[in-house]
């Protein structure tokens, strides 16, 4: 019999944890204290007075003032600097052993509810207990149900292990991956991906194995990337510290890219096993190991023939190196799901995206998932209160295929409304509907609101409108109120002969293209029936701003005009210690990459995380033939430009 728990963890505090924990005890305002924790990159708590020295979104807030409520935020935020903040569950550990488990290990639920032991990995592995690393993939879900899908539209049932079916070979699937039009598909959507895909171009499985290595802490911290780069692209030789590197490091141009090159480094410097030489890389990952390894690493390799200047630049690569890169197994397993997400992409891109939004397993909103599809020529059919189901489905519509907006998307709607929505149907009117579907009001008004009624009612092409519906779905709340003496519709109501009132026009005008595009963002948090963008399309016209499928054609170093929703804001921690703000917006053409450096955060940062649509300047930055960012020199709120604008025409 086998016995099995998860293993624990303790988070500790950094310095976000430690101001909104902080904040919280103190009675601040939530708002104020996500503001504040969010403009500050991950670093340690006791850090934070040397953060608002150097942020100027904080500076300028006054998030640094000397008031004695600050000083003492300050104070307990420092205090709070590693100590332990809670047990979790570690997201990957799970640890196996027969029947006695529980006499080695205290157990107790984790918040999930799954058993866990209170011991953490290192701890396990003391007891001497079998701990496996199991990790879940959302995207695996995902691409499951784009199979099920494509079996359900096309009648074909897809192996993705097949190899007959799905070739690791196959050109198309490729194509798309050098296009950088890789949104949505795993590990390799990031606008650091993207930009590292336009320059690598990989064209086959093991380059995909190599570009997934090299996106690590790693080859970024000792700065291989560049010339891995320049030597698979013929801009200069490979370069091989000693010859006898050659044959552990040819298939990666003289780059140190994975664990077992490094591995095969050492044993071959210092003539030990394979596994010796792993408790070696393993060791590097603690810099108080590095005199004892350095002590031991040096005169080995002498007694081996290789000089001082040789071991000296060998041994940086390894410190570099050895404890951040990624193993060359773990990374092929990583590129089969990424290669097999882009193939469903290139040859079944309806149904890859309707997994992808059913699952939600990437970094992006869902809005920029649909924009997405609008790229790539699939309909986005809006919701409707017969055809809509709990998931995105995919649908044939005019020769096309389209993706069915799911009823799930609908803000404060539950499974249980979801449920009884769909059991209902189908339903002859909105009267019908409010009856039997079980829909609160809200969720009715949000249908309303965002055609969930429109095929049902003709809206558009009928005299009846959104306002009708409206004042429709009020007329019916009024009189059920007053025969049932309660407020407002909601279960499954049964009508005893009673007839709703009438659906009549009322004459009134419909609901605008924007306001039904505002409607569509607050209730569903994405824009469907047309990008938010394209109402401020006169204004970037007339101010030369460039579409982002375009800026391929803009010569590097070209100053150009972005502007966008913004989908992603990072500010990853980098070599020189100095914060570096990464923005990505959608125009619905596409993203735009801008990075904003220290010398313009003064005037920008503040914005970017306070406003949602952006206008950039910029000068672009060619990183090869598919690769292109730009490095940002100002940033504007477009709404604030857009309304100038508007007014220094109306002064004319």
């Amino acid at each position: 019999m086998i016995a099995e728990a998860c293993v624990a963890m303790t988070d500790t505090y950094r310095v976000r944890h430690a101001i909104r924990d902080v904040g919280s005890a103190l009675g601040m305002e939530s708002g104020e204290i996500s503001r504040f924790a969010k403009v500050f990159p991950h670093i340690k708590a006791r850090d934070i007075r040397l953060a608002l020295e150097n942020i100027p979104e904080l500076r300028e807030g006054g998030f640094g003032k000397s008031s004695s409520r600050m000083a003492l935020v300050l104070d307990l935020v420092e205090e709070l600097d590693g100590l332990p903040r809670h047990t979790a569950m570690h997201p990957c550990g799970i640890v196996l052993s027969n029947l006695s488990l529980l006499d080695r290990t205290p157990v107790e639920p984790s918040s999930a509810g799954f058993a866990m032991s209170q011991f953490d990995k290192d701890d396990v592995e003391e007891l001497g207990l079998l701990k496996l690393d199991v990790l879940g993939v959302r995207m695996q879900s995902a691409m499951s149900y784009a199979l099920d899908e494509i079996e359900r539209v096309e009648d074909v049932r897809i192996e993705l292990d097949n190899g007959a079916q799905v070739a690791l070979t196959d050109e198309p699937t490729f194509e798309l991956i050098r296009s950088t039009r890789t949104l949505g598909c795993f590990q390799i959507e990031s606008p650091g991906q993207r930009e590292l895909l336009g320059k690598f171009a990989p064209e086959t499985f093991d380059d995909l194995i190599i570009d997934i290595s090299l996106f690590r802490p790693g080859p970024v911290a000792s700065d291989m990337i560049t010339p891995f780069l320049q030597a698979r692209q013929g801009w200069a030789p490979a370069v091989y510290l000693h010859p006898d590197l050659r044959p552990i490091l040819e298939a990666t141009c003289g780059v140190v890219v994975f664990h077992e090159q490094v591995l095969r480094i050492v044993s071959l410097f210092a003539g030990v096993s394979l596994a010796r030489a792993d408790e070696v890389r393993r060791a590097l990952g603690n810099r108080d190991n590095y005199p004892q390894l350095r002590a031991w690493f040096y005169p080995a390799a002498f007694d081996r023939g290789y000089s001082l200047e040789v071991v000296e630049q060998v041994w940086d690569v390894l410190c570099a190196f050895g404890s951040f890169g990624f193993c060359k197994a773990h990374a092929a397993a990583f590129a089969l799901p990424t290669f097999q997400s882009a193939w469903l992409k290139t040859h079944h891109p309806a149904a890859f995206l309707a997994g992808v939004l059913t699952h939600d397993p990437g970094m992006y909103p869902k809005r920029l998932i649909l924009d997405e599809a609008r790229q790539m020529g699939i309909v986005l059919a809006p919701l409707d209160v017969n055809k809509s189901d709990g998931t995105y489905r995919v649908e044939e519509h005019e020769g096309a295929q389209a993706i069915r907006i799911a009823l799930s998307t609908i803000s404060g709607i539950s499974d249980q409304e979801v449920t009884s929505i769909i059991k209902g149907r189908p339903y002859v009117d909105i009267a019908d509907f409010i009856a039997r579907s079980g829909a609160s009001t809200p969720v009715t008004e949000s249908l309303i609101l965002t055609g969930g009624f429109d095929e049902l009612h003709a809206i558009g092409s009928g005299t009846i409108n959104h306002r009708d519906l409206l004042l429709h779905l009020n007329d019916i709340e009024k009189s059920h109120s007053a025969r049932s003496g309660k407020k407002g519709i909601g279960g499954a109501q049964m009508t005893f002969g009673f007839a709703p009132p009438a659906l009549i026009s009322s004459g009134l005008p419909d609901i605008t293209t924007n306001e039904r595009v505002r409607h569509e963002v607050e209730r569903l948090g994405m824009d469907i029936t047309h990008h938010m963008l394209e109402f401020y399309a006169p204004f970037l016209n007339a101010i030369g701003a460039v579409r982002s499928c375009d800026l391929l054609a803009q010569r590097s170093g070209a100053e150009v005009l972005v502007a966008g929703v913004k989908v992603a804001l990072q500010t990853p921690p980098v070599r020189s210690g100095r914060r570096v703000i990464f923005l990505t917006l959608d125009d619905g053409y596409g993203c735009s990459d801008c990075t904003f450096f220290s010398d313009v955060q003064t005037s920008s940062a503040g914005l970017l995380y306070s406003t949602s649509l952006i206008l950039v300047r910029g000068v672009t930055r060619r990183t090869g033939e598919r690769g292109i960012s730009i490095r940002a020199t100002g940033a504007w709120d477009l709404r604030n430009a857009y309304e100038k604008w508007q007014n220094s025409k109306v002064a004319i």
